[in-house]
């Protein structure tokens, strides 16, 4: 019980029998805590990151784009990687090649740091359950997109290499380890499994949510069919790449697992193949279209 102030009043302070608690009944270390995650939060949503962030979409944008036009080349015979070491090399050999690069690595880095805070910070509010489905989804971007900025900053210092080169030494790494077959069929299969999302994602339009604000309108229309064409053209070329997992463990032959590049390169050697990468290049570009009006207009 409180004993009375000077005026009457109950005295702030608190009786030897009772704990100290903040308003909201957290604990002075819980409130604390509180506090930072807050303070972290409010970081993350700072103007600076956010344009950052939108940049990232943006280079990831211009990926897909070149990733795009070198699938379409393939078809008449011109060489190149459909892949994002391929249209890296391709934006690095212009003048400004370097900075470029820099740049490239800045953006990419932002977002990956972007997405670290969606899948923590920013999830905490959450429900359990979605708190743990943001963690995972946020939190794999993250990595792609970091890694991407990895290779805009080895292209920067001079180290250039092929990601299809680099699959297969994975892969072989991963065949010859213990349980190393199941676990590629395992990683196979979870990038089949994302490819049939983004086909389930643009054929069903849910990423209107993301330029809601376009809706009903004319511009709206050609984003709707920009990002139908470009979700579902990903996410066959996903499946694709999934199909190589599973066959190089299928076959006990890690060099098949060539990654995207070699993934759309072996359409050529089927009858209807050319025109499916034809389909498939001209979507990219079409994703890469929809993903630069989503970094300039799109919810953050």
């Amino acid at each position: 019980m409180e004993s009375p102030g000077p005026n009457g009043q109950p005295s702030s302070g608190s009786t030897a029998g009772e704990s100290s608690v903040s308003p909201a009944g957290e604990t002075p270390g819980e409130s604390l805590g509180a506090v930072v995650g807050g303070a972290a939060e409010a970081v993350s949503d700072s103007v600076m990151l956010d344009v950052v962030a939108r940049s990232g979409f943006a280079v990831m944008a211009l990926l897909h784009i070149v990733i795009g036009a070198i699938a379409v080349a393939l078809v008449f015979g011109a060489p190149g990687q459909a892949e994002p070491t391929g249209a890296i090399e391709q934006l690095a050999a212009n003048p400004w090649g370097p900075a470029v690069m820099w740049a490239g690595f800045v953006a990419c880095a932002g977002l990956s740091l972007w997405q670290l805070s969606e899948a923590t910070l920013r999830a905490r509010h959450l429900p359990r359950g979605k708190r743990l489905g943001k963690l995972v989804s946020s939190g794999f971007l993250s990595i792609a997109y970091g890694s991407v900025g990895l290779s805009f900053a080895g292209f920067a210092l001079g180290n250039r290499g092929d990601s299809g080169d680099s699959t297969r030494d994975f892969s072989t790494v991963l065949v010859n380890s213990p349980y190393g077959a199941p676990a590629l069929v395992g990683l196979g299969l979870t990038v089949i499994g994302i490819g049939v999302y983004f086909i389930v994602k643009g054929a069903g339009k849910r990423f209107k949510e993301e330029l809601a604000h376009f809706e009903g309108t004319r511009r709206g229309h050609v984003i709707s069919s920009l990002g139908v064409a470009g979700h579902i053209a990903k996410g066959l070329a996903l499946i694709l790449t999934g199909l190589l997992f599973v066959i190089a463990a299928a076959t006990n032959d890690p060099g098949s697992s060539t990654g995207l590049d070699g993934s759309l390169k072996a359409l050529q050697d089927h009858p209807f193949g050319p025109a499916l990468l034809l389909l498939i290049g001209a979507g990219f570009i079409a994703y890469g279209a929809f993903a630069l009006l989503r970094a300039r207009f799109g919810r953050m």
